[in-house]
């Protein structure tokens, strides 16, 4: 949709939303009429511009479900399609993005662990796993540096003994 569709709802600290494209104030249920339309919302804090959507839109999905409930109407699914739709889109956006933030900030938090572990076996003179593994390594080659070692040696008597004849 474009941004002249959007309807920008400023909310105020007094809990009054105002539709700055409708120059009028709304409620919750005015919100969900516009949903139910298929207009698109964003509703922000107006002091801070804070996006407050998802957080409204639960409110009107909770009062739908609740008005729905005490004057026996099926439940908020069957009365607004468009409603649940949009909530779904809206949300589904934000919820990829933090699982997104949540694993990228896992990562960080275990190179930092690592890290720190990593520095405080140093301190105490203890070998890492990564340490211990470098030492198995060198050991190795020192292992086949040695074997390498006697075998020269023994051909170099027999080539030796050879001349001397």
């Amino acid at each position: 949709m474009d941004g002249q569709r959007k309807h920008v709802i400023k909310k105020y600290a007094n809990r009054k939303l105002y539709d700055t494209r409708t120059s009028r104030y709304v409620t919750l249920e005015g919100i969900s009429e516009l949903l139910r339309l298929g207009e698109e919302i964003q509703v922000v804090e107006r002091e801070t511009g804070r996006d407050l959507t998802p957080l409204i839109l639960s409110q009107i999905v909770a009062s739908e479900e609740k008005r729905g409930s005490e004057n026996g109407e099926p439940p908020v699914q069957e009365r607004g399609q468009a409603l649940l739709g949009y909530v779904r889109r809206t949300l589904s956006a934000p919820a990829a993005l933090v699982t997104g933030e949540v694993e990228r900030r896992r990562g960080d938090l275990e190179e930092l662990v690592e890290l720190a572990v990593e520095r405080a076996l140093k301190r105490l003179s203890i070998p890492s796993r990564r340490d211990l593994e470098q030492l198995s390594r060198r050991l190795d080659a020192l292992e086949r540096s040695l074997e390498a070692a006697k075998a020269r040696p023994a051909r170099r008597a027999g080539t030796s003994s050879r001349r001397t004849r």
